[in-house]
């Protein structure tokens, strides 16, 4: 059989969601053994051999699977359907090549540690406490490796430009650069605190660091990388689950500009989770607010745009009335109804984002299981769950093999639905209505009420239900990779058509200038003056503590 034109992408691909579904199996082990100490049974010890407490398993838990499993299946993702809607291969194939490995090197030297109990820092590593310098390194390093591939895409993209001036850029490629662009900007934050503090405070060659400048160099990153994390399940909504669903794009112009107004508002938002820090003035984190409600906007403008395409599918399914069409969608296909049910998930997780950065209720739920519920709402539904969709149709394409069995992925995706519902509802309960504090040993806790029982071990259910649906996932590929049968004909990529020709889009929507211009502007005008600040009275004096 003749060579697949895209053979080296599409391996570079399967490494990367490889990786990326491996870090999730590893990591959501440690989801159940959480919430199960929560409500009193403690099973760390025998579960988890070589687990030294239950903040070293809170730290694996996060680093795992809010760092490592998008990070990786993001790059892998973005390589994929750059090269295939541009339908040219990667203009310099060794540039992602050696993000690759750097990416894996750099997860290598972080695990180490983190296994070791040396790296029990939690995944947003907060100073002073302190990890092994290996940890930093190596998150520096998988960071690093996923700009390296976004240049691999700036070039490909760059070179597809040249042969194509006139042409409007595909919008599947558009969201895929714009999305590694996006990222680059608002992980400067991480890089920084990395490079400038942490490296050399746990390298000994600085007595102290100061957790302030930290902390704000890394929300910086923080909020930004939610839309690390949305962008792809964005591209996929827009771009491919409308074809899945047998309609079309409602409006290509619109689904460019929510993009753009992601790029340039998702970066100045960060202070909003920095309500109760000292030393950083209220006006702007008054400021960082008015923008934060800003990112709405471009969401309002997704669920309006997705929503109208999926009814354009469900009409074209022969669809009546004012609902009728979405009885037509079709939910037995597990790619459709897991990013559909991460859709109708997302309206929830929006809702709870806006009450987190309102200052009087954000003082009320910052630092309780509330946020803890919103984040299993956000990044374990909205983004995890349509990664998974996605993975239903890419797994395929790239084995060539048939998915393992349709119906166990139907059991997967309605699992995970109907137990995050009850996870996330007490957790969210928890926090706002007792107050019940997150990143806590509440088994352990010496002020545990009976009135949270109940509601700790509806958690428990839903966590224990939650880590069945990844185990299925698993299987589901492992048995699509290793013990299905060849397809007939090959997987293509969904790619749905706009229903007006993309080509009408206003050339200002695929013009990159103008809008770096703003970005970088407005980056300017909400950080540059308190950075200025923060650096300039920096105290590199707090030590470093191990806690556990």
């Amino acid at each position: 059989m003749p060579e697949k034109p895209f053979r080296l992408e599409e391996r570079l691909t399967a490494w990367h969601i490889g990786i990326a579904v491996g870090s999730l199996f590893l990591g959501s082990w440690f989801g159940p053994l959480q919430v199960l100490e929560h409500a009193g049974f403690d099973f760390y010890s025998k579960l988890a051999p070589g687990i030294k407490s239950y903040y070293q398993g809170l730290s694996l838990h996060g680093v795992l699977n809010a760092l490592v499993w998008t990070t990786f299946f993001i790059t892998g993702f973005l390589t994929f359907a750059t090269v295939h809607s541009l339908k040219t291969k990667l203009r310099y194939r060794w540039v992602n090549i050696l993000g690759l490995i750097l990416m894996v090197a750099g997860l290598i030297m972080a695990a180490v540690p983190l296994l070791l109990n040396e790296a029990t820092v939690l995944f947003t590593f907060y100073p002073p406490l302190k990890a092994n310098p290996f940890f930093y390194i190596g998150l520096t390093l998988v960071v690093v490796g996923s700009w390296v591939e976004g240049f691999g895409l700036y070039f490909t993209l760059g070179a597809w430009r040249k042969a194509h001036p006139s042409a409007r850029t595909p919008f599947i490629a558009f969201g895929s650069v714009l999305t590694m662009v996006m990222w680059q900007i608002a992980s400067l934050g991480i890089a920084a605190e990395m490079l400038f503090l942490l490296i050399p405070w746990s390298l000994g060659l600085t007595a102290g660091t100061d957790p302030l400048l930290a902390r704000t160099l890394f929300w910086f990153t923080g909020h930004p990388i939610v839309y690390f994390w949305l962008l792809p399940a964005y591209i996929s909504w827009y771009g491919m689950l409308p074809a899945q669903a047998g309609g079309k794009v409602f409006s290509d112009p619109l689904a460019r500009l929510a993009f753009w107004l992601f790029l340039v508002l998702s970066i100045p938002v960060g202070f909003h989770h920095q309500f109760t820090d000292p030393g950083i003035a209220t006006g702007w984190k008054a400021f960082h607010t008015i923008l934060t409600y800003g990112v709405t906007f471009p969401s309002l403008l997704t669920a309006f745009t997705v929503i109208a395409s999926l009814e354009l599918g469900g009409r074209a399914r022969g669809g009546k009335g004012l609902f009728g069409w979405i009885r037509k969608l079709p939910w037995g296909d597990p790619s459709f109804s897991a990013q559909a049910f991460a859709i109708i998930v997302f309206a929830f997780g929006g809702i709870g984002g806006l009450i987190n950065a309102s200052y009087n209720m954000n003082l009320v739920v910052h630092n309780t299981l509330w946020i803890v519920g919103h984040f299993h709402l956000t990044l374990a539904t909205t983004v995890t769950l349509s990664f998974i969709g996605i993975t239903y149709w890419l797994i395929p394409r790239l084995t060539g093999r048939e998915l393992w069995s349709t119906r166990a992925a139907n059991v997967q995706v309605w699992l995970w639905l109907v137990a995050m519902v009850p996870f996330s509802a007490s957790h969210h309960m928890l926090g706002i209505r007792f107050g019940v504090p997150r990143r806590t040993m509440l088994g352990a806790a010496p002020y545990l009420s009976p009135e949270w029982n109940p509601m700790l071990l509806l958690a428990a259910a839903g966590g224990i239900l939650l880590w069945a649906s990844v185990i299925l996932y698993v299987v589901i590929v492992l048995g699509t990779v290793f013990a299905s049968r060849k397809v007939a004909q090959p997987v293509e990529m969904p790619v749905a058509e706009a229903l007006r020709d993309s080509q009408e889009t206003p050339a200002w929507l695929d013009a990159w200038k103008p809008w770096l211009f703003v970005t970088i502007v407005l980056i300017f005008l909400s950080y540059g003056m308190p950075l200025v600040d923060l650096i300039r009275n920096a105290h590199l004096s707090s030590p470093g503590f191990s806690v556990w």
